[in-house]
């Protein structure tokens, strides 16, 4: 579905990205993780057209990125940022309509069936009791249940998050992962999650990918690629593993480390 081909890719005179070759199919759930700056957000935007190729090639439903419209690719791929800063405050009903835009004509106005698919959304994610609440009133995980429905709007095939999980706390985490996990499998939607957190990514992803100074490290599934030797070449330090008897994937096991008296 989304192909890579020796991707540079960077800003201003710098390349992040330094050839890059990754194929993402369709349905699958994929974790690209990795240290501060290895280029896990660049990947993403460069994904989607935000910035420019340098060299190399990139392949969204077997045709090339640059052949497609912005407003068209917007119909295949939505992304969820980091941070969202909004030059009004909205209500969380007009927040999920946004993601109607991509299907508007010029000048057109909201239909019905954008009014209709946004409250299947809003219903989806347990949000009817807050679509009259403003954005800025929310909790950190009731906002990203929203930005999350926004995308769902969009009627997208693929969502991207760029460090959606960053700023929950833990409860708000395993709920995040847990939508994301059933939007995965029953509505076969692509996911492709920034995170920072190994072991929740291990978990549910099908994919990890793993990037360090802009260069791919690894790309499997949890038990391919989540090893001692991979890990200590992502994050230079000696970890170790061992099977989460619930998932049954392979998880992080923090060292011990002596108590402050």
């Amino acid at each position: 579905m989304i192909k890579l081909h020796n991707v540079t890719a960077g800003y201003d005179r710098n390349d992040v990205l330094k050839g890059i070759t990754l194929s993402i199919e369709q349905g699958d759930f994929t974790a690209i993780l990795g240290p501060n700056g290895a280029g896990k957000s660049t990947l993403l935007y460069t994904l989607i057209g935000y910035l420019t190729l340098r060299s190399g090639d990139i392949i969204i439903r077997n045709k090339p990125q640059a052949s497609w419209h912005k407003k068209e690719l917007a119909r295949v791929i939505a992304l969820i940022p980091q941070e969202t800063v909004l030059p009004f405050d909205y209500t969380v009903e007009e927040m999920v309509l946004m993601g109607r835009y991509p299907w508007l004509e010029l000048m057109q106005n909201w239909s019905s069936r954008d009014r209709d698919i946004v409250e299947e959304v809003l219903d989806k994610l347990e949000l009817q009791t807050l679509k009259d609440r403003y954005y800025s009133q929310l909790s950190g995980g009731e906002k990203q249940r929203v930005l999350l429905a926004r995308a769902l709007a969009q009627q997208t095939e693929v969502i991207l998050l760029d460090e959606s999980l960053s700023q929950l706390d833990i409860n708000h985490q395993i709920e995040m992962m847990q939508l994301l996990s059933d939007i995965n499998r029953k509505d076969g939607k692509t996911i492709i999650l920034i995170s920072h957190h190994l072991n929740l990514a291990a978990n549910v992803s099908s994919r990890l990918v793993f990037l360090k100074d802009g260069r791919l490290i690894a790309n499997g599934s949890p038990e391919q690629v989540l090893t001692q030797s991979s890990l200590k070449q992502l994050f230079d330090t000696e970890l170790t593993l061992q099977i989460n008897p619930l998932s049954n994937r392979p998880n992080l096991i923090f060292p011990g480390i002596s108590p402050s008296r």
